[in-house]
């Protein structure tokens, strides 16, 4: 066999190589977010009751919506007492399902979990959504831009990563014990590549993705589930609740979509729409960009720009309340 005979053997194998594992995606991604839609899990075989922290706006209380009308009691989980009622009562008006609520700040160190621990125990936990999370800012900031930057930086912490592992190790024990269970984690976009700017978020995030990625690996064999839901712009108090379009979901279309997936995938970006913007985005926009100082100074320019359209719209509405 000559040397351009080998060469055109071994390119016709890497050919069909790449053919075939676009062919496995293409499968996988319609399996995940198209036939999911006709062949949902039924999340009622993992337990009596979910628990939902971050339950009282956005995607958490969604979450808990969503897992009410398939049919679960949702235990809330949140900082204010208020709003916890608030929902809860709303869930059970329009499902007619079971809801506790503990109230906890999860921006506080340890001493939160023993409570919470009690108000857990004896009941049947099949799917736990560690939803709570917070950010620092409402635009692109440098690091030391971060306002109250020593209690800020550990309010972070504790909210996105440590929560994560705690509410973890609550239910995780029971969940073995029946041999079934399902943890839900929502990281975020920023929580698969480096994102500057948002350094201290984005770190948090990777956490999370990093530890549901072990935690499945190491408990999928005792039946446990642990999915990592990593979605793009979601239209929530976070990111200012911004206009629903193709490219952003509502709280409530996103719960549905991303719950949809479980069963189809240990890690997604929750829908189709984010899935497909997760790709276009690896294409157009490779770390050595997302890192260039260049990049990083147009965004805060940007940042700089929205921060003074919002500051002047405020006044113009206090204005016009004033007159």
């Amino acid at each position: 066999m000559s040397f351009t005979e080998v060469l055109t053997t071994i390119g016709g194998f890497m050919v069909v190589f790449h053919l075939l594992k676009l062919a496995w995606r293409c499968w996988c991604g319609l399996r995940e977010f198209v036939l999911s839609e006709l062949w949902q899990e039924d999340l009622r075989t993992y337990g009596q009751w979910a628990v939902v922290t971050g339950a009282t706006s956005g995607i958490g209380k969604a979450y808990a919506s969503e897992l009410a009308q398939r049919g679960l009691d949702v235990i809330l989980v949140s900082r204010s007492d208020d709003k916890l009622r608030m929902v809860a009562k709303e869930i059970e008006d329009r499902f007619g399902r079971k809801t506790r609520i503990i109230q906890a700040d999860f921006t506080e160190s340890n001493s939160i979990y023993p409570a919470i621990a009690k108000e857990l125990q004896g009941l049947e936990i099949g799917i736990l959504v560690n939803n709570v999370g917070m950010t620092y800012s409402d635009h692109f900031a440098y690091f030391l831009e971060i306002p109250d930057a020593e209690q800020k930086i550990t309010q972070v912490i504790n909210c996105n990563m440590l929560s994560v592992p705690q509410m973890t190790r609550l239910v995780l024990p029971g969940m073995i014990e029946r041999r079934k269970g399902l943890i839900i984690n929502i990281s975020s976009e920023v929580g698969i590549r480096p994102q500057p700017l948002l350094s201290l978020y984005s770190a948090t995030k990777i956490f999370v993705t990093y530890f549901s990625q072990c935690l499945h690996a190491e408990y999928k064999s005792k039946g446990i589930i642990v999915q990592c839901v990593a979605p793009f712009m979601v239209s929530t108090n976070m990111t200012n609740n911004m206009n629903v379009n193709y490219f952003v979901k509502s709280a409530s279309g996103f719960a549905h979509e991303a719950l949809n997936t479980v069963g189809h995938s240990s890690y997604t970006s929750g829908c189709l729409s984010h899935a497909l913007q997760d790709m276009a985005l690896t294409i157009l926009m490779p770390d050595w960009i997302r890192m260039s100082t260049f990049l990083i100074r147009k965004l805060r320019n940007l940042a700089e720009m929205n921060e003074h359209e919002i500051q002047a719209c405020r006044e113009e509405k206090l204005r016009e309340k004033e007159e």
